[in-house]
Protein backbone atom coordinates (compact mmCIF):
# COMPACT_ATOMS: atom_id res chain seq x y z
CA UNK A 1 0.00 0.00 0.00
CA UNK A 2 1.16 3.44 -0.66
CA UNK A 3 -0.27 7.21 -0.29
CA UNK A 4 0.73 9.91 -2.51
CA UNK A 5 -0.21 13.60 -2.91
CA UNK A 6 -2.64 14.62 -5.66
CA UNK A 7 0.12 16.47 -8.20
CA UNK A 8 -0.74 19.79 -9.22
CA UNK A 9 -1.10 21.72 -12.41
CA UNK A 10 2.59 22.39 -12.27
CA UNK A 11 3.65 18.64 -11.67
CA UNK A 12 4.78 19.68 -8.06
CA UNK A 13 2.86 18.22 -5.24
CA UNK A 14 -0.47 20.13 -4.04
CA UNK A 15 -0.60 21.79 -0.93
CA UNK A 16 -3.71 21.63 0.93
CA UNK A 17 -4.80 24.17 3.21
CA UNK A 18 -4.17 22.98 6.60
CA UNK A 19 -7.77 23.56 7.77
CA UNK A 20 -8.91 21.11 5.64
CA UNK A 21 -8.49 17.30 5.21
CA UNK A 22 -5.64 16.47 2.27
CA UNK A 23 -6.57 14.93 -0.97
CA UNK A 24 -5.21 11.34 -1.03
CA UNK A 25 -4.55 8.67 -3.65
CA UNK A 26 -4.92 4.89 -1.84
CA UNK A 27 -3.53 2.41 -3.86
CA UNK A 28 -3.84 -1.14 -2.06
CA UNK A 29 -6.94 -2.63 -0.43
CA UNK A 30 -7.45 0.21 2.05
CA UNK A 31 -10.83 2.37 1.74
CA UNK A 32 -10.39 5.90 0.28
CA UNK A 33 -10.69 8.80 2.32
CA UNK A 34 -14.07 10.09 2.37
CA UNK A 35 -15.44 11.94 -0.36
CA UNK A 36 -15.06 16.13 0.93
CA UNK A 37 -19.33 17.30 0.58
CA UNK A 38 -19.03 20.82 1.83
CA UNK A 39 -16.71 23.10 2.92
CA UNK A 40 -14.86 22.24 6.04
CA UNK A 41 -15.14 25.13 8.59
CA UNK A 42 -13.60 24.64 12.34
CA UNK A 43 -14.14 28.26 14.57
CA UNK A 44 -10.51 28.73 14.70
CA UNK A 45 -11.05 29.46 11.12
CA UNK A 46 -13.39 32.17 11.15
CA UNK A 47 -11.99 33.74 14.31
CA UNK A 48 -8.82 34.28 12.04
CA UNK A 49 -10.89 35.70 9.53
CA UNK A 50 -12.78 37.74 12.06
CA UNK A 51 -9.33 39.16 13.02
CA UNK A 52 -7.84 39.93 9.54
CA UNK A 53 -11.39 41.71 8.75
CA UNK A 54 -10.59 44.05 12.33
CA UNK A 55 -14.78 42.85 13.12
CA UNK A 56 -16.50 45.16 15.81
CA UNK A 57 -16.83 42.26 18.47
CA UNK A 58 -21.08 42.40 17.76
CA UNK A 59 -20.24 41.18 14.20
CA UNK A 60 -17.55 38.92 15.26
CA UNK A 61 -20.39 36.91 17.81
CA UNK A 62 -22.90 37.15 14.42
CA UNK A 63 -19.96 34.61 12.44
CA UNK A 64 -19.55 32.12 15.17
CA UNK A 65 -23.37 32.18 15.51
CA UNK A 66 -23.54 31.76 11.52
CA UNK A 67 -21.01 28.77 11.76
CA UNK A 68 -23.38 26.87 13.67
CA UNK A 69 -26.06 27.83 11.11
CA UNK A 70 -24.03 26.19 8.45
CA UNK A 71 -22.82 23.29 10.24
CA UNK A 72 -26.39 22.42 11.40
CA UNK A 73 -27.61 22.86 7.81
CA UNK A 74 -27.37 20.13 5.13
CA UNK A 75 -26.12 20.52 2.12
CA UNK A 76 -28.29 20.61 -0.92
CA UNK A 77 -28.68 18.11 -3.38
CA UNK A 78 -30.50 16.77 -6.13
CA UNK A 79 -33.24 15.21 -3.95
CA UNK A 80 -34.23 18.53 -2.64
CA UNK A 81 -36.84 20.43 -5.29
CA UNK A 82 -34.86 23.81 -5.66
CA UNK A 83 -31.65 22.24 -6.60
CA UNK A 84 -32.77 18.83 -8.35
CA UNK A 85 -31.36 20.07 -11.60
CA UNK A 86 -28.33 21.76 -10.49
CA UNK A 87 -25.75 19.19 -9.24
CA UNK A 88 -22.69 20.14 -6.91
CA UNK A 89 -21.31 17.18 -6.30
CA UNK A 90 -18.16 18.01 -9.05
CA UNK A 91 -17.21 20.82 -6.80
CA UNK A 92 -14.05 20.03 -4.89
CA UNK A 93 -14.91 21.55 -1.26
CA UNK A 94 -11.48 20.28 0.24
CA UNK A 95 -9.11 22.41 -2.21
CA UNK A 96 -10.88 25.98 -1.13
CA UNK A 97 -8.62 28.21 0.57
CA UNK A 98 -10.57 31.03 2.92
CA UNK A 99 -10.25 34.56 2.27
CA UNK A 100 -7.43 35.39 4.69
CA UNK A 101 -5.02 32.49 3.63
CA UNK A 102 -5.50 33.82 -0.08
CA UNK A 103 -2.62 35.31 -1.59
CA UNK A 104 -4.65 38.00 -2.42
CA UNK A 105 -5.23 38.80 1.43
CA UNK A 106 -1.44 39.98 1.78
CA UNK A 107 0.12 40.64 -1.37
CA UNK A 108 -0.58 43.89 -3.35
CA UNK A 109 -3.71 44.77 -4.45
CA UNK A 110 -4.61 43.58 -7.36
CA UNK A 111 -5.21 45.91 -10.71
CA UNK A 112 -8.65 47.20 -11.23
CA UNK A 113 -10.17 46.79 -14.71
CA UNK A 114 -10.61 50.06 -16.70
CA UNK A 115 -14.53 48.40 -17.24
CA UNK A 116 -14.74 48.23 -13.61
CA UNK A 117 -14.09 51.89 -13.16
CA UNK A 118 -15.64 53.09 -15.94
CA UNK A 119 -19.35 55.13 -14.98
CA UNK A 120 -22.32 53.02 -16.24
CA UNK A 121 -25.01 55.36 -15.50
CA UNK A 122 -24.11 58.16 -17.43
CA UNK A 123 -20.88 60.83 -17.14
CA UNK A 124 -22.04 62.05 -13.67
CA UNK A 125 -22.41 59.44 -10.29
CA UNK A 126 -23.26 60.61 -7.00
CA UNK A 127 -20.39 58.34 -5.91
CA UNK A 128 -18.36 55.19 -6.62
CA UNK A 129 -16.72 52.49 -4.75
CA UNK A 130 -14.92 49.81 -5.96
CA UNK A 131 -12.97 46.76 -4.00
CA UNK A 132 -10.50 44.52 -4.62
CA UNK A 133 -10.64 41.45 -2.88
CA UNK A 134 -12.29 43.59 0.13
CA UNK A 135 -10.22 46.48 0.28
CA UNK A 136 -11.59 49.83 -0.86
CA UNK A 137 -9.27 50.80 -4.21
CA UNK A 138 -11.63 53.62 -5.13
CA UNK A 139 -13.90 56.36 -3.46
CA UNK A 140 -15.80 59.23 -4.32
CA UNK A 141 -19.51 60.42 -2.66
CA UNK A 142 -20.58 63.64 -3.52
CA UNK A 143 -20.65 67.20 -1.61
CA UNK A 144 -24.76 67.21 -2.29
CA UNK A 145 -25.27 63.57 -0.87
CA UNK A 146 -23.12 63.63 2.41
CA UNK A 147 -25.34 67.04 3.13
CA UNK A 148 -28.39 64.73 2.86
CA UNK A 149 -26.85 62.01 5.40
CA UNK A 150 -26.51 59.43 2.49
CA UNK A 151 -24.46 56.33 3.73
CA UNK A 152 -22.69 55.31 1.43
CA UNK A 153 -19.38 52.49 2.30
CA UNK A 154 -18.09 49.13 2.33
CA UNK A 155 -19.77 46.90 4.63
CA UNK A 156 -17.21 46.25 7.17
CA UNK A 157 -16.58 50.09 7.59
CA UNK A 158 -20.14 50.82 8.17
CA UNK A 159 -20.00 47.74 10.95
CA UNK A 160 -17.26 49.77 12.85
CA UNK A 161 -19.09 52.74 12.48
CA UNK A 162 -22.51 52.66 12.16
CA UNK A 163 -23.17 49.65 14.60
CA UNK A 164 -26.49 50.26 15.36
CA UNK A 165 -27.79 51.66 11.86
CA UNK A 166 -25.99 47.95 10.72
CA UNK A 167 -27.18 45.75 12.96
CA UNK A 168 -31.00 47.04 12.59
CA UNK A 169 -31.15 46.31 9.25
CA UNK A 170 -28.70 43.32 8.75
CA UNK A 171 -30.49 39.93 8.46
CA UNK A 172 -33.51 41.11 8.32
CA UNK A 173 -34.56 40.18 4.58
CA UNK A 174 -32.75 37.43 3.95
CA UNK A 175 -31.93 35.60 7.76
CA UNK A 176 -28.98 32.88 8.03
CA UNK A 177 -31.74 30.09 8.33
CA UNK A 178 -32.90 31.19 4.48
CA UNK A 179 -30.27 28.38 3.70
CA UNK A 180 -26.89 26.80 3.60
CA UNK A 181 -25.35 29.59 1.55
CA UNK A 182 -26.62 32.58 2.88
CA UNK A 183 -25.11 31.03 6.54
CA UNK A 184 -21.89 30.50 5.05
CA UNK A 185 -21.74 34.15 3.83
CA UNK A 186 -22.21 35.54 6.76
CA UNK A 187 -20.10 32.95 8.06
CA UNK A 188 -17.19 34.03 5.55
CA UNK A 189 -17.98 37.35 4.41
CA UNK A 190 -14.92 39.25 3.48
CA UNK A 191 -16.10 41.82 0.93
CA UNK A 192 -20.07 43.98 0.74
CA UNK A 193 -21.87 47.12 0.23
CA UNK A 194 -23.83 49.28 3.12
CA UNK A 195 -25.80 52.17 1.48
CA UNK A 196 -28.74 54.14 3.46
CA UNK A 197 -30.65 56.75 2.16
CA UNK A 198 -32.84 58.72 5.16
CA UNK A 199 -35.90 59.66 4.78
CA UNK A 200 -37.08 61.99 1.66
CA UNK A 201 -33.67 62.28 0.68
CA UNK A 202 -33.87 62.29 -3.17
CA UNK A 203 -30.94 61.01 -5.17
CA UNK A 204 -30.86 62.63 -8.79
CA UNK A 205 -27.40 60.96 -9.77
CA UNK A 206 -26.86 57.28 -9.24
CA UNK A 207 -24.46 55.25 -6.33
CA UNK A 208 -22.22 53.17 -8.78
CA UNK A 209 -20.05 50.31 -6.63
CA UNK A 210 -18.43 46.90 -8.02
CA UNK A 211 -16.31 44.37 -6.40
CA UNK A 212 -13.63 42.53 -8.04
CA UNK A 213 -12.37 39.68 -6.62
CA UNK A 214 -8.72 38.19 -7.73
CA UNK A 215 -9.18 34.81 -4.84
CA UNK A 216 -10.43 31.41 -4.81
CA UNK A 217 -13.40 31.82 -2.68
CA UNK A 218 -15.31 35.56 -2.02
CA UNK A 219 -18.44 35.81 0.64
CA UNK A 220 -20.25 39.06 -0.01
CA UNK A 221 -22.68 41.13 2.47
CA UNK A 222 -24.71 43.40 0.70
CA UNK A 223 -27.09 45.42 2.50
CA UNK A 224 -29.50 48.54 0.77
CA UNK A 225 -32.05 50.39 2.80
CA UNK A 226 -33.94 53.41 0.77
CA UNK A 227 -35.89 54.80 3.89
CA UNK A 228 -39.36 56.53 3.49
CA UNK A 229 -40.24 59.32 0.72
CA UNK A 230 -36.51 58.50 -0.55
CA UNK A 231 -35.61 58.18 -3.99
CA UNK A 232 -32.15 56.23 -5.08
CA UNK A 233 -30.34 54.37 -7.91
CA UNK A 234 -27.86 51.95 -7.71
CA UNK A 235 -25.53 50.03 -10.11
CA UNK A 236 -23.89 47.00 -8.46
CA UNK A 237 -21.21 44.78 -10.26
CA UNK A 238 -19.41 41.76 -9.20
CA UNK A 239 -16.65 40.72 -11.30
CA UNK A 240 -13.41 38.44 -11.29
CA UNK A 241 -10.87 37.05 -13.63
CA UNK A 242 -10.80 34.24 -15.48
CA UNK A 243 -8.66 31.04 -13.50
CA UNK A 244 -7.48 27.87 -13.91
CA UNK A 245 -8.59 26.38 -10.86
CA UNK A 246 -12.38 26.49 -9.36
CA UNK A 247 -13.12 29.11 -7.33
CA UNK A 248 -15.98 29.76 -5.09
CA UNK A 249 -18.57 32.73 -4.12
CA UNK A 250 -21.44 32.82 -1.90
CA UNK A 251 -23.46 36.52 -1.12
CA UNK A 252 -26.48 37.83 0.03
CA UNK A 253 -28.05 40.92 -0.94
CA UNK A 254 -30.57 42.67 0.96
CA UNK A 255 -32.93 45.52 0.57
CA UNK A 256 -35.66 47.37 2.21
CA UNK A 257 -37.55 49.81 0.61
CA UNK A 258 -39.76 51.88 2.77
CA UNK A 259 -42.79 53.80 2.31
CA UNK A 260 -43.64 55.82 -0.55
CA UNK A 261 -39.91 55.35 -1.88
CA UNK A 262 -38.76 54.53 -4.96
CA UNK A 263 -35.26 52.18 -5.92
CA UNK A 264 -33.82 51.31 -9.32
CA UNK A 265 -31.26 48.63 -8.61
CA UNK A 266 -29.30 47.13 -11.81
CA UNK A 267 -26.92 44.31 -10.76
CA UNK A 268 -24.30 43.05 -13.16
CA UNK A 269 -22.89 38.90 -12.51
CA UNK A 270 -19.78 39.29 -14.30
CA UNK A 271 -17.51 36.30 -12.27
CA UNK A 272 -15.11 34.44 -14.29
CA UNK A 273 -15.91 31.05 -15.94
CA UNK A 274 -14.47 29.20 -13.22
CA UNK A 275 -16.55 30.49 -10.66
CA UNK A 276 -19.18 28.31 -8.53
CA UNK A 277 -21.77 31.44 -7.44
CA UNK A 278 -24.44 31.24 -5.21
CA UNK A 279 -26.60 33.48 -4.01
CA UNK A 280 -29.86 34.44 -2.05
CA UNK A 281 -31.66 38.07 -2.53
CA UNK A 282 -34.30 39.65 -1.83
CA UNK A 283 -35.89 43.15 -1.92
CA UNK A 284 -38.82 44.11 0.67
CA UNK A 285 -40.89 46.88 -0.30
CA UNK A 286 -43.12 49.21 1.54
CA UNK A 287 -46.62 50.75 1.15
CA UNK A 288 -47.06 52.45 -2.49
CA UNK A 289 -43.37 52.23 -3.10
CA UNK A 290 -41.84 51.21 -6.65
CA UNK A 291 -38.98 49.16 -7.42
CA UNK A 292 -37.30 48.82 -10.48
CA UNK A 293 -34.77 45.41 -10.13
CA UNK A 294 -32.78 44.72 -13.35
CA UNK A 295 -30.39 41.54 -12.91
CA UNK A 296 -27.34 40.83 -15.84
CA UNK A 297 -25.87 37.02 -15.47
CA UNK A 298 -22.99 36.97 -18.17
CA UNK A 299 -20.46 34.52 -16.07
CA UNK A 300 -19.58 32.11 -14.28
CA UNK A 301 -19.01 28.12 -14.65
CA UNK A 302 -22.30 27.35 -12.77
CA UNK A 303 -24.57 29.99 -10.66
CA UNK A 304 -27.47 28.94 -8.23
CA UNK A 305 -29.17 32.47 -7.84
CA UNK A 306 -32.48 32.82 -5.53
CA UNK A 307 -34.13 36.42 -5.96
CA UNK A 308 -37.26 37.48 -4.41
CA UNK A 309 -39.18 40.64 -4.29
CA UNK A 310 -41.70 40.99 -1.35
CA UNK A 311 -44.46 43.44 -1.97
CA UNK A 312 -45.21 43.90 1.78
CA UNK A 313 -46.87 47.40 1.45
CA UNK A 314 -50.25 47.97 -0.27
CA UNK A 315 -50.27 49.73 -3.53
CA UNK A 316 -46.27 48.49 -3.70
CA UNK A 317 -44.99 47.81 -7.31
CA UNK A 318 -42.21 45.25 -8.44
CA UNK A 319 -40.78 45.21 -11.71
CA UNK A 320 -37.97 42.50 -12.12
CA UNK A 321 -36.16 41.80 -15.31
CA UNK A 322 -33.30 39.27 -16.53
CA UNK A 323 -30.67 38.61 -19.12
CA UNK A 324 -28.73 35.92 -19.28
CA UNK A 325 -26.39 34.40 -22.15
CA UNK A 326 -24.52 31.15 -21.64
CA UNK A 327 -22.21 29.11 -24.09
CA UNK A 328 -19.25 26.80 -23.44
CA UNK A 329 -20.37 24.14 -20.39
CA UNK A 330 -21.80 27.25 -18.78
CA UNK A 331 -25.08 26.44 -16.24
CA UNK A 332 -27.20 28.99 -15.09
CA UNK A 333 -30.08 28.34 -12.54
CA UNK A 334 -32.11 31.26 -11.45
CA UNK A 335 -34.95 30.56 -8.76
CA UNK A 336 -37.39 33.90 -8.50
CA UNK A 337 -40.43 34.43 -6.00
CA UNK A 338 -42.84 37.20 -6.26
CA UNK A 339 -44.84 37.62 -3.08
CA UNK A 340 -47.75 39.52 -2.84
CA UNK A 341 -48.02 39.91 0.95
CA UNK A 342 -50.72 42.79 0.97
CA UNK A 343 -53.78 44.03 -1.26
CA UNK A 344 -53.63 46.14 -4.66
CA UNK A 345 -49.94 44.99 -5.42
CA UNK A 346 -48.11 44.72 -8.64
CA UNK A 347 -45.42 42.86 -10.04
CA UNK A 348 -43.65 42.17 -13.49
CA UNK A 349 -41.25 39.50 -14.43
CA UNK A 350 -39.37 39.12 -17.66
CA UNK A 351 -36.03 36.76 -17.72
CA UNK A 352 -34.49 36.42 -21.20
CA UNK A 353 -32.01 33.76 -21.85
CA UNK A 354 -29.73 32.75 -25.31
CA UNK A 355 -27.95 29.15 -24.83
CA UNK A 356 -24.85 28.24 -27.02
CA UNK A 357 -22.91 25.04 -26.96
CA UNK A 358 -23.38 22.65 -24.29
CA UNK A 359 -24.75 25.33 -21.70
CA UNK A 360 -27.66 24.72 -19.66
CA UNK A 361 -30.47 27.39 -18.14
CA UNK A 362 -32.74 27.03 -15.81
CA UNK A 363 -35.52 29.82 -14.74
CA UNK A 364 -38.08 28.28 -11.77
CA UNK A 365 -40.55 31.03 -11.73
CA UNK A 366 -43.57 31.38 -8.81
CA UNK A 367 -46.02 33.97 -7.50
CA UNK A 368 -47.35 34.03 -4.40
CA UNK A 369 -50.54 35.65 -3.15
CA UNK A 370 -51.46 35.63 0.44
CA UNK A 371 -54.58 35.18 1.63
CA UNK A 372 -56.62 38.75 1.99
CA UNK A 373 -54.23 40.19 -0.89
CA UNK A 374 -56.96 41.12 -3.00
CA UNK A 375 -56.63 43.21 -6.03
CA UNK A 376 -53.13 41.55 -7.09
CA UNK A 377 -52.10 41.65 -10.54
CA UNK A 378 -49.20 39.56 -11.60
CA UNK A 379 -47.02 38.70 -14.25
CA UNK A 380 -44.11 36.29 -15.24
CA UNK A 381 -42.46 35.03 -18.38
CA UNK A 382 -39.77 33.62 -19.25
CA UNK A 383 -38.14 33.42 -22.76
CA UNK A 384 -35.42 31.47 -24.06
CA UNK A 385 -33.43 31.09 -27.49
CA UNK A 386 -31.67 27.94 -27.97
CA UNK A 387 -28.75 28.57 -30.76
CA UNK A 388 -27.15 24.72 -30.81
CA UNK A 389 -28.63 21.46 -30.54
CA UNK A 390 -26.62 20.15 -27.53
CA UNK A 391 -27.80 23.09 -25.39
CA UNK A 392 -30.97 22.82 -23.09
CA UNK A 393 -32.95 25.22 -21.02
CA UNK A 394 -35.75 24.75 -18.62
CA UNK A 395 -38.66 27.16 -17.58
CA UNK A 396 -40.94 26.31 -14.99
CA UNK A 397 -43.40 29.11 -14.18
CA UNK A 398 -45.66 28.78 -10.97
CA UNK A 399 -48.59 30.45 -9.58
CA UNK A 400 -49.93 29.81 -5.57
CA UNK A 401 -52.88 32.09 -5.01
CA UNK A 402 -54.60 32.58 -1.82
CA UNK A 403 -57.27 35.34 -2.81
CA UNK A 404 -59.95 35.17 -5.08
CA UNK A 405 -60.11 38.74 -6.64
CA UNK A 406 -56.96 38.85 -8.02
CA UNK A 407 -55.58 38.79 -12.05
CA UNK A 408 -52.32 36.56 -12.50
CA UNK A 409 -50.91 35.56 -15.69
CA UNK A 410 -47.75 33.68 -16.69
CA UNK A 411 -46.17 32.89 -20.22
CA UNK A 412 -42.67 30.53 -21.04
CA UNK A 413 -41.22 29.48 -24.29
CA UNK A 414 -37.77 28.11 -25.33
CA UNK A 415 -37.53 27.97 -28.54
CA UNK A 416 -34.79 28.63 -31.84
CA UNK A 417 -33.97 31.05 -34.24
CA UNK A 418 -36.38 31.01 -37.12
CA UNK A 419 -35.05 30.27 -40.62
CA UNK A 420 -37.67 32.90 -42.08
CA UNK A 421 -36.12 35.54 -40.19
CA UNK A 422 -32.25 34.54 -41.27
CA UNK A 423 -33.72 34.00 -44.91
CA UNK A 424 -34.97 37.10 -44.74
CA UNK A 425 -31.73 38.79 -43.73
CA UNK A 426 -29.91 37.26 -46.21
CA UNK A 427 -31.74 37.64 -48.56
CA UNK A 428 -31.12 42.08 -48.11
CA UNK A 429 -27.32 41.26 -48.24
CA UNK A 430 -26.07 39.92 -44.90
CA UNK A 431 -24.15 36.72 -44.15
CA UNK A 432 -25.43 34.47 -41.89
CA UNK A 433 -23.45 35.27 -39.02
CA UNK A 434 -24.69 38.83 -39.31
CA UNK A 435 -28.45 37.75 -39.80
CA UNK A 436 -28.22 35.48 -36.40
CA UNK A 437 -26.86 38.21 -34.70
CA UNK A 438 -28.79 40.73 -35.67
CA UNK A 439 -31.67 38.58 -34.65
CA UNK A 440 -30.35 37.81 -31.20
CA UNK A 441 -30.24 41.55 -30.78
CA UNK A 442 -33.53 41.61 -31.53
CA UNK A 443 -34.40 39.07 -29.37
CA UNK A 444 -32.68 40.99 -26.20
CA UNK A 445 -33.73 44.25 -27.00
CA UNK A 446 -37.35 44.31 -24.72
CA UNK A 447 -34.61 43.64 -21.87
CA UNK A 448 -31.93 46.10 -22.68
CA UNK A 449 -35.09 48.77 -22.67
CA UNK A 450 -35.73 48.22 -19.20
CA UNK A 451 -32.51 48.93 -18.00
CA UNK A 452 -32.19 52.70 -17.77
CA UNK A 453 -28.63 53.70 -18.70
CA UNK A 454 -27.16 53.84 -21.86
CA UNK A 455 -23.48 52.58 -20.79
CA UNK A 456 -25.02 49.39 -18.96
CA UNK A 457 -26.90 48.79 -22.51
CA UNK A 458 -23.69 49.69 -24.29
CA UNK A 459 -22.08 47.01 -22.34
CA UNK A 460 -24.44 43.91 -22.52
CA UNK A 461 -24.47 44.87 -26.73
CA UNK A 462 -20.87 44.08 -26.46
CA UNK A 463 -21.58 41.46 -24.85
CA UNK A 464 -23.68 39.50 -27.24
CA UNK A 465 -21.41 40.21 -30.13
CA UNK A 466 -18.58 38.20 -28.21
CA UNK A 467 -21.26 35.53 -27.21
CA UNK A 468 -21.75 35.39 -31.04
CA UNK A 469 -18.66 35.79 -32.38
Amino acid sequence: MSITEAPSSNGAPAKAPSAYPRTVIVTGRQKAEPVITELQLAKADVQALSKFKRDPEWYARRRLAALKQYQATPMPSLTDEAWRRTDLRGFKWGAVVLPQAAPAATGRAARVPASLLKPLAGRSQGGQLVSVDGRVAAYELAAALKRQKVIFTDFFTAARKYPALVKKYLGQVVPIAEGKFAALAETLADYGLFIYVPKKARLELPLHSGAWLTGAAHFGRLVIVVDDGASATVVHEAASPEGAGAALHAATVEVQVGQRAHRTFVELQSLGRNVWNFTHERVRVGRDSKVDWIFVAQGTHLTKNFSEIDLDGEGATGKMSGYYFSDGEQHLDHDTQQNHNAPHTTSDLLFKGALKDRSRSVWQGMIYVAPGAQKTDGYQANRNLVLSQQARADSIPGLEIMADDVRCTHGATVGQLEEEHIFYLMSRGMNRPEAERLVVDGFFDPILQRIPFEGVRERLKRSIEAKMG
